[in-house]
Order: C-alpha cells, then structure tokens, then sequence
C-alpha cells in the first residue's frame, strides 16, 4: 500500500481536515494506472491523504483475481487497518479503477464511507454490452451503494464496458477514452470538483 499525503495550503479546501481516498486497481494492473494516478493528484492538491491499495493476489505475484468475495474480504481487511491505525478518525472517500470501483461499491457500507469514486467501471463484458444482453449487468453493484453517500463514475466515451446511467445520488461523468482513461487531465477535471463538493458537504 502507499499513502500520498495531501498539504495543508492557505487557500482552504481539505488543509488540516482528516479524509482520505482509498483507491483499488483494476484486475489485470496495479496502481499505477494513468487513472487512478490522475485521481490521486486531484485528491493530493485538495488536501486528502491518498492510500493506494494492492489487493493480495497482487502482492503475491499472481495475474489472476480470485472470486469476489476474497477481493472484498482483502479490501476491507486494508479498510479496517487504515481505520484503526494509520488512519484513524480520518473520513473515507473509497473507489478504484474497473474491478476496484465495483469492490469499493459492494464494500461502501461496511466500510462505512463518505462518497465512492468509480474509474471506469466495467458495467457490462464487452460481448453482451455489444449485443445489448443486460443479464450480466453490474448495475446492482452500483445500486446496492446507500443512496445517502454521493457516487461520481467517471467513464470513456468509447468504452467497450457500456457506461452507467446517472441516479439521483450518482454523477457520470463521460470523457474521451476507452476502458483505459488515459488522458489524466480530463480524469483531474472530472474528479476534483466533486471530492471538492463532497468535501465543503460532508465538513459542514
């Protein structure tokens, strides 16, 4: 795991506040996607302690994510020590990339967070999101999500996942890319005004 500190600036924002961002990696990466690196300096400029997490099939040297109940089991046992140590009565913000959004959506509650950050979330496999067969939808994954905690999906234009529909607690925000979301600036801009209204939200 690495943590990035967030400095305290005279210009407000999250300077002296106690929040962090949690954030997962995808399936077949690890942290240090354009993404989830994007997310971080955004985070990292509004004051907010980043902590980027491998889940352990990835500290083990393996490829292959086991079934999703180990990644949620994994991720909220990082939750739990962040929460108790490092991080103590620090607010969480929790999301990832891909596989690590759709863990932080199924953990939200438990982990008791703020707000999830979803990085292109992988809402259909490519073969029946072409064919439109909605059977193997991850929505509910995004639907279990307490509608009291704000959710932003930011998602490429041309991503062969499909893209999420927005909901009354849910912003999608949609910029050029694939399934990657290369291009770091627009993942900056989609991400930092919302920690930044989530923030000025959750302080008052």
């Amino acid at each position: 795991m690495r943590l990035e500190q967030g400095r305290a600036t005279s210009e407000g924002g999250a300077a002296g506040s106690r929040f962090a961002l949690v954030l997962g990696h995808g399936a077949a990466g690890g942290v240090n996607s354009p993404d989830l690196r994007a997310a971080t300096e955004a985070a990292v400029a509004l004051g907010f302690t980043v902590a980027l997490v491998e889940q352990p099939y990835r500290v083990a040297g393996r490829r292959s994510p086991p079934p999703a109940r180990y990644l949620d089991e994994g991720w909220l046992a990082v939750m739990e020590s962040l929460a108790t140590g490092l991080l103590a009565d620090y607010r969480f913000v929790v999301g990832g990339r891909s596989s690590g959004a759709r863990v932080a959506c199924r953990t939200a509650a438990i982990a008791r967070a703020v707000g999830v950050l979803c990085l292109a979330f992988p809402l259909l496999p490519p073969g029946p999101a072409r064919a439109g067969d909605i059977s193997k939808s991850r929505l509910g994954e995004l639907e279990a999500i307490p509608s009291s905690l704000p959710v932003l999906v930011v998602q490429g234009a041309r991503d062969p996942f499909g893209t999420p529909p927005p909901a009354r607690n849910r912003s999608v925000v949609t910029i050029e890319g694939t399934h990657t979301l290369s291009q770091g600036k627009a993942v900056r801009e989609a991400v930092s005004p919302w920690l930044a209204v989530l923030l000025a939200t959750v302080e008052r």
